[in-house]
């Protein structure tokens, strides 16, 4: 684990997303830190999922700029994590919460006074059309292609907060790009079981795609370090530094939940035809639910897509805190996180 004897504690945290997957582990890991954490949420059960991990609940919705500058009143860091993640749905969902969320974000901290707002981001935001990337660097630009409204409003949002940082004095953005998020608790994990029993699972291209991964502890361990390192409006690729390949990784996972994939595999220029012609189909008889192959997931893990987070390592002193081998071991833990006081 990179040191944090230099990063000051004993100060007030805002977290987004609290009650939700990386919002839980960032709380917890806050809390381990020496920080005073709050936690905002737009429902009563939210607001009782960030009590419940030690942190103090805020009434608040990132639609609401008014209510998220007094739940931030007093607090040195944002955390910003909560966001709309979907591999389908109305583009206005995902501008409305990931793009005018960030921006209701980074003004209300603004005008409450916060030091710095630490974005999470995503990896994807430099993907563009499919193809192979290998190692890629911040420095590759941004995009916002119309088949993935996810990235492409994790991009926008991402333009949004970087261009806040240094707008007014002692005021700085950070944004952290992690590609997939994995953990005991994941939400997606529970699709992928259902999917393979339900024998809809194929392997795109074999499933033999290089790709990057962090395990969520290894996200927020990052988060925090960046509360005070880091470059002004900088954005750094974060992940588990151990590359490995998308049918290694899922089948790992799987395994966890004792399932098994079949080994059945569709070439992904086939998947890519398909996922087109159903995207055609839900819009024009709109239909309920979500395709069960769309053109933002196969962008996702159809090809290869690794890091290099050469930045994050120089200038946050970033590392891993938890090895893949560890963090699988961790998967045949019980889901749900222990109590903070426990």
């Amino acid at each position: 684990m990179a040191p944090l004897s230099d990063i000051r504690t004993g100060r007030t945290a805002l977290v987004t997303g609290g009650s939700g997957f990386v919002g839980r582990h960032l709380i917890a890991q806050l809390i381990e830190n020496g920080w005073q954490v709050r936690g905002i949420g737009r429902s009563e059960a939210s607001r009782a999922a960030v009590a419940a991990q030690g942190a103090e609940p805020y009434d608040a919705d990132l639609s609401d700029p008014v209510a998220l500058e007094r739940a931030m009143a007093g607090a040195d860091t944002v955390f910003h994590v909560a966001a709309h993640f979907r591999l389908w749905g109305p583009r206005r969902l995902f501008r409305a919460i990931n793009v005018k969320g960030t921006r209701n974000v980074v003004t209300a901290a603004e005008r409450a006074g916060v030091r710095r707002v630490v974005y999470v981001s995503a990896a994807a935001v430099i993907m563009g059309r499919p193809g192979h990337q290998r190692a890629v660097t911040e420095d590759l630009p941004l995009q916002r292609m119309g088949f993935a409204p996810y990235a492409a409003s994790k991009a926008r949002a991402e333009e949004i907060l970087r261009a806040a940082s240094g707008r007014r004095k002692g005021f700085s953005t950070i944004a952290i790009r992690p590609p997939f998020i994995w953990g005991p608790d994941m939400p997606a994990l529970d699709h992928m079981v259902e999917t393979v029993k339900t024998g809809q699972f194929q392997w795109v291209a074999g499933g033999t795609q290089s790709l990057s991964t962090c395990h969520v502890e290894n996200l927020c361990h990052a988060l925090i370090l960046a509360a005070d390192r880091g470059r002004d409006g900088a954005a750094y690729f974060v992940s588990d530094d151990a590359d490995t390949t998308l049918k290694n990784f899922l089948t790992r996972l799987l395994a966890s939940r004792g399932v098994t994939p079949k080994d059945r595999s569709v070439p992904f220029g086939l998947a890519w035809m398909m996922a087109g012609i159903m995207a055609a189909a839900w819009h024009l008889l709109r239909l309920k639910g979500e395709p069960p192959i769309t053109r933002q997931m196969l962008r996702l893990i159809g090809a290869d897509f690794t890091l290099d987070i050469s930045r994050a390592r120089t200038d946050l002193n970033y590392a891993p805190i938890l090895t893949p081998e560890e963090g699988f071991r961790r998967m045949a833990l019980p889901t749900s996180l222990p109590s903070v006081a426990a």
